[in-house]
C-alpha cells in the first residue's frame, strides 16, 4: 500500500485567547506566576566564588484593562535565559526583559531563598554555616525599584526580667529583618547587611557552639538586655547611618519564652 502524500498545507494559526479584548473595564495590578522553584547562584565577596541555592520565584506584570489575559508560558521563558547565576544586579535585568517580553507597563519580580553565611564559633573559633532567608524585589516599569531583604536569627534577654529576678533573667530567639532601597549607583552585599542587623540583638546566634561559647553567648546576652523596641531602634540607627541606604523597614519578633505570645516591633523610614 503507498503512502498518501504529506499534506502541503501550512498549519492553521491557533488563535491567541490570552491577547483579546476583554469589555469589563478592570485593568488588573499584577498577573504571573508564583512559587516557582528555581536553581540560582550568586557571587560571595569573601569567598570570590558563588554560592548554589533554591529560590521561590514570584513572577507578575500589569494587565491593562482592555487585555483578557496574559501569556502565562513567557514569564518562564524569561527566568530561563539568566538560569546560570543572579545576583542583586541580574535581578533588576530579569524585571526589565518581563516588561519587554509580555509588553508590559510594569513588571514585578519576586525571589526568596535560603543563604549561608561562614560563621565561627566566639571562643573556640569552631566552623559553622548560619542560614538566613534572603528576598529580592525588583519592580521595572517607569522607574527601575529594588529592594534587598533578609531576616536574621538572634538573641534577645528581657531588661525587666533582668532587673526584677533575683538571679537569671528570661531570654528568647527573636527574628531581625531589614529590607533596604539603594542610592544610585550604591549597594551592599548580604553579608554586608547581616553584619550590621546581627550587632543590634542582645547576642548573635551561632551554628556551632562548644562549651566556653556556650557560656560566652549566655553571659554576652546577660550583659547585653534589649527590649524587641530596643532592637528595633538600634536597627533604625544602625541603617539610618549608613549612606548608601535611602529607604528601609525593620523588624524584630521575639519569640517569648515564658509568655504564650510573640512581642513585635516595626521601623519603616525614607531618608530622601
Amino acid at each position: 500500500m503507498s503512502t498518501p502524500p504529506a499534506s502541503t498545507k501550512p498549519p492553521a494559526a491557533m488563535p491567541d485567547v490570552q491577547g483579546s479584548q476583554d469589555s469589563r473595564n478592570v485593568a488588573i495590578d499584577k498577573v504571573g506566576v508564583k512559587d516557582i522553584r528555581y536553581p540560582i547562584a550568586l557571587y560571595c565577596p569573601k569567598s570570590e566564588g558563588k554560592q548554589h541555592t533554591v529560590a521561590m520565584v514570584n513572577m507578575y506584570v500589569a494587565l491593562p484593562h482592555y487585555q483578557k489575559g496574559t501569556h502565562m508560558s513567557r514569564f518562564l521563558e524569561v527566568l530561563n535565559k539568566h538560569h546560570q547565576g543572579i545576583d542583586s544586579g541580574d535581578v533588576m535585568q530579569v524585571a526589565r526583559d518581563m516588561k519587554v517580553r509580555l509588553e508590559a507597563e510594569e513588571a514585578h519580580l519576586q525571589m526568596s531563598f535560603p543563604y549561608f553565611i561562614d560563621k565561627q564559633a566566639p571562643v573556640t573559633g569552631q566552623p559553622g554555616k548560619l542560614d538566613i532567608e534572603v528576598t529580592f524585589e525588583a519592580v521595572a516599569g517607569e522607574t527601575d525599584d529594588f529592594i534587598l531583604g533578609i531576616k536574621v536569627p538572634a538573641t534577645s534577654l528581657c531588661p525587666c526580667s533582668k532587673k526584677i529576678s533575683d538571679y537569671g533573667a528570661h531570654n528568647q530567639r527573636c527574628e531581625m529583618e531589614a529590607q533596604v532601597r539603594f542610592a544610585p549607583g550604591k549597594m551592599m552585599w548580604i553579608e554586608e547587611l547581616f553584619e550590621l542587623v546581627e550587632q543590634c540583638a542582645s547576642t548573635q546566634v551561632f551554628a556551632v557552639l562548644k562549651r566556653p561559647d556556650e557560656k560566652h553567648v549566655t553571659e554576652a546576652a546577660y550583659d547585653n538586655p534589649k527590649f524587641v523596641e530596643d532592637i528595633v531602634r538600634d536597627l533604625a540607627l544602625a541603617l539610618d547611618a549608613e549612606d548608601r541606604i535611602v529607604w528601609f523597614r525593620v523588624a524584630s519578633e521575639n519569640f517569648e519564652s515564658i509568655h504564650n505570645h510573640n512581642a513585635y516591633a516595626v521601623v519603616e523610614r525614607d531618608k530622601r
